[in-house]
């Protein structure tokens, strides 16, 4: 096991609260290095039950995603003269050069990016034209890791607990969003007052607008808006996002807390509870099939069910799904059980259940 401040940035060591210094257990099933969503490296994988491909590309893998990465972070990497980021700095210097999606708060995605992202369909992990800028294609990995944001550190195509550890990395996410946000913010409001207290930055949280002509080229936004927009900092933009680094990386957790505020508490309690539901399962007294479940007969025979996840699939022998319909929700798992030994000589153990219910094959009455 690592601790969860391990799979963060080095940055928020000091400022999160002591939560995220405990073990988390490690995501097995989403090996990056060997891609568990790649046809020809994935080890043990279930086709789609619904009969559609979900493979990933293997020049693409999960990072069919454009990062908004906060202020801060962009200073970060930018202030990191480590060899091995030397080309995320070039990539990130050269897109903070266009302009495009580049403002006080974040370096984000362009507006076009974005629109495909929402009205795409089927595409993750599988259309190139929407790979990661930061993607490093000759290395398959990522060229700016050290800064991700919050959604590539919490990002798994599987996970170990199934439902209950996909609910407990999106809470995580939803929490280091809110922090990005506000940490964004106040270092905005030190060094560019105007951009916070005018409302710029509302701009910002994904209020969707029109795609400009700009947008819609492939260009940067017109210079008198560029310019009205970061002020005495246009131009200086490099030394602004490192300055942003330098404020917060000041702060300590006290502060932190204080601007997060209630919402933070409340994503907080949110994340504590759904860590324990995922690290410590319990199986509820009564079960039953999913209605809603896909189930696929294989060719050898056996049947692959899928209910949480798209890309998480299992595959059981084909005479398991004659037991699992017993499971109707009208008795309690230990009756169903005994039943099963009984009258089909079938003992199903508490690990496999709980296996399935995590997976919600089964899923509370």
């Amino acid at each position: 096991m690592s601790r969860l401040l391990d799979s963060l940035p080095e940055l928020y060591r000091e400022l999160l609260p002591g939560f995220f210094r405990q073990d988390v257990p490690e995501e097995t099933k989403a090996t990056c290095s060997n891609c568990a969503m790649c046809k020809d490296t994935a080890q043990g994988a279930v086709e789609a039950v619904d009969g559609v491909s979900r493979f990933f590309r293997p020049d693409t893998k999960c990072c069919t995603y454009f990062p908004r990465l906060p202020n801060y972070l962009v200073g970060a990497l930018l202030s990191d003269d480590r060899p091995e980021l030397a080309e995320g700095r070039r990539r990130m210097e050269a897109r903070i050069a266009s302009r495009i999606g580049v403002t006080p708060q974040w370096v984000k995605p362009p507006a076009k990016f974005s629109f495909l992202y929402k009205n795409g369909h089927q595409f993750f992990g599988r259309a190139a034209s929407l790979r990661c800028p930061y993607y490093g294609e000759s290395s398959g990995g990522c060229t700016i890791w050290p800064y991700r944001e919050a959604v590539c550190s919490t990002f798994f195509c599987k996970y170990v607990a199934g439902n209950d550890g996909r609910k407990f990395w999106m809470s995580l996410k939803t929490y280091l969003t809110l922090t990005e946000i506000q940490l964004s913010r106040w270092a905005s409001l030190q060094l560019l007052p105007d951009y916070v207290l005018s409302g710029k930055d509302r701009a910002d949280r994904g209020e969707s607008t029109p795609l400009a002509v700009e947008d819609l080229d492939d260009a940067p936004p017109p210079a008198r808006a560029y310019a009205e927009l970061w002020k005495e900092h246009a131009g200086r933009e490099l030394e602004y996002y490192r300055e942003c680094y330098r404020r917060v990386r000041a702060l300590t957790a006290d502060d932190l807390d204080r601007l997060l505020g209630f919402d933070g508490h409340v994503e907080l309690k949110t994340v504590e509870t759904l860590f324990a539901t995922a690290t410590s399962p319990r199986l509820p007294r009564t079960l039953r099939f999913n209605p809603d479940a896909t189930v696929q007969w294989l060719p050898d025979g056996s049947v692959a069910l899928g209910a949480y996840s798209d890309f998480d699939a299992i595959a059981l022998p084909g005479e398991a799904y004659g037991l699992l319909v017993e499971f109707t929700g009208r008795q309690p798992v230990e009756a169903v059980r005994e039943h099963l030994r009984e009258h089909k000589q079938a003992d199903l153990s508490e690990d496999i259940l709980l296996e399935l219910y995590r997976h919600r094959i089964l899923v509370e009455a």
